[in-house]
């Protein structure tokens, strides 16, 4: 059977500036992205349903027989049972959600496609609102940690290291390296990639995942419900936070219930607020209705786009939200709100010149032995084009 995660529109404008640049299927959530956890279960590679602009980037498989998943939902045994067992032209729904239609035409109507659905009573975990990402981070770590740790054996922790907790809730992928350091698995699972490394004296509370080829630089402090994606560096003290593929904040400074997205770079002692002095609820810009709402957390730190750089000694207040392609430096705290392409501080922002954006970027994926390619350059230029 041909599957096709669907990104949902009202969804994918909630995840905003993240989704400028990937499909909903690509988010990193837990362990792995979406995507990967519906190719594990069920044992296929999927395909995805996206923007016009980025499905060049992004492969779609069409057939006239297709199973159509939300890609905002993460799978569960049950829901996997019951989406398998679909017949042509029949679908389950959530309320005025469609979680999964069993197509048989070469294009997918989701208005015509729902009012052929039945109602599940499945529960599942599924992506509302950005905040969502770091809120339920570590239910999805654990979820992830069962599905990819099962039926496989650990790589042995050095005894250089002291660790607290359950060996059973540590897994250590083949190459990866760990010394004189402390991991706590008592509040949830920590799941090492392969070829990652953390450096000496650093802490770990789980649920934490570090993905492969990262690096947790020395002394680095790491609170649960912490995702650090693949080729990531990162130092300080992170909370309940997570990085996108390719990212890093390498030196001291605090990031809490934050997203990063890929390719960014926060440099030495970036911070951001993640509480405000009244403890009231945090507001954060929302690209709908184009102003800040009220996300009901008392916790809320910075939400990140893709290719973004930031100066040292940066400082996000509690509720920043920053677009794609941002480039700032300052030793005050910046704006709450900063449109993608935007480069400068806080007394002024400009628009980052598009050549000027694309030699930096081009430069950093050199020094990863990378080259980016003409489908990137094109999303992101309709991205500049459009912002």
């Amino acid at each position: 059977m041909n599957f096709i995660l669907f990104d949902e529109l009202n969804i994918k404008q909630q995840l905003l500036p993240l989704t400028f640049t990937k499909p909903i299927a690509y988010i990193k959530w837990g362990i792995i992205t979406i995507k990967e956890k519906w190719d594990l279960m069920l044992n296929t590679s999927t395909s995805v349903l996206t923007d016009s602009y980025m499905q060049t980037m992004f492969r779609l498989n069409t057939s006239e027989k297709s199973i159509y998943v939300n890609a905002a939902i993460v799978p569960n045994e049950e829901l996997i049972n019951e989406i398998t067992m679909l017949k042509p032209n029949c679908g389950i729904k959530n309320g005025t959600r469609l979680i999964a239609f069993y197509s048989v035409q070469s294009q997918f109507d989701y208005q015509h496609a729902i009012q052929l659905c039945t109602e599940t009573n499945i529960s599942f975990l599924q992506i509302k609102h950005v905040v969502d990402i770091f809120s339920h981070n570590g239910k999805c770590i654990e979820s992830d940690f069962e599905l990819i740790t099962k039926n496989k054996t650990s790589a042995p922790l050095s005894n250089t290291n002291i660790l607290i907790g359950s060996s059973s809730k540590l897994f250590i992928e083949e190459g990866a390296i760990i010394e004189a350091s402390i991991l706590n698995t008592t509040q949830g699972a920590i799941y090492i990639g392969k070829n990652a490394e953390i450096m000496e004296g650093s802490t770990v509370r789980g649920p934490f995942a570090l993905g492969n080829n990262a690096v947790l630089k020395m002394q680095t402090k790491i609170y649960g419900g912490t995702s650090i994606g693949t080729n990531c560096k990162v130092g300080g003290e992170i909370n309940n936070s997570v990085f996108f593929d390719n990212s890093n904040k390498a030196h001291d400074g605090f990031i809490g219930n934050s997203v990063i997205g890929s390719w960014c770079n926060l440099g030495a002692n970036a911070n951001n607020s993640n509480l405000k002095n009244n403890y009231k609820n945090v507001k954060l810009y929302n690209y709908t209705s184009q102003k800040n709402e009220d996300t009901q957390l008392q916790f809320c730190g910075l939400i990140m786009g893709d290719y973004c750089k930031v100066g040292i000694n940066a400082m996000f207040n509690t509720g920043t939200v920053i677009g794609v392609g941002v480039n700032v430096y300052d030793t005050n705290f910046l704006p709450n709100f900063i449109p993608s392409f935007s480069f400068g501080n806080s007394k002024q922002l400009e628009v980052y010149q598009f050549d000027k954006f694309i030699e930096t970027i081009d430069l950093t994926y050199q020094r990863r032995d990378l080259k980016l390619t003409k489908a990137e350059i094109d999303i992101l230029q309709h991205l500049y084009n459009t912002k």
